[in-house]
């Protein structure tokens, strides 16, 4: 079973351009985790975190620039985050990250 707590200095692609920020996983032991992103689009929380293995899915609820529920996903491997973070209408926008604690 691996750790995926942590942070991570991730950047996601997204139409504004590329958006740097930390991801912090709290994992609850329970297959559920906790934590935020934080970055240039402020701070938003996670919600309905699960853990499957070495996979993330979870909701952010983003303010900025509009209100929208954000749907993501990532697999966790080593050092490294990779995945998804799905925006409704604007599509999937790539997500990666290297842990950095």
């Amino acid at each position: 079973m691996s750790d995926v707590s942590g942070t991570y200095n991730t950047t996601v692609k997204s139409p504004m351009g590329d958006q740097s920020g930390t991801f912090t996983v709290v994992d609850n032991g329970d297959g559920t985790f906790s934590g935020n992103m934080a970055g240039g689009m402020g701070s938003m929380d996670v919600e309905d975190g699960k853990i499957d293995g070495n996979t993330l899915t979870w909701k952010m609820n983003m303010t900025v620039p509009m209100p929208m529920t954000l749907e993501c996903e990532a697999t966790v491997e080593g050092d490294t985050i990779a995945g998804n973070v799905n925006a409704g209408a604007f599509g999937a926008m790539p997500l990666t990250g290297t842990k950095a604690s």
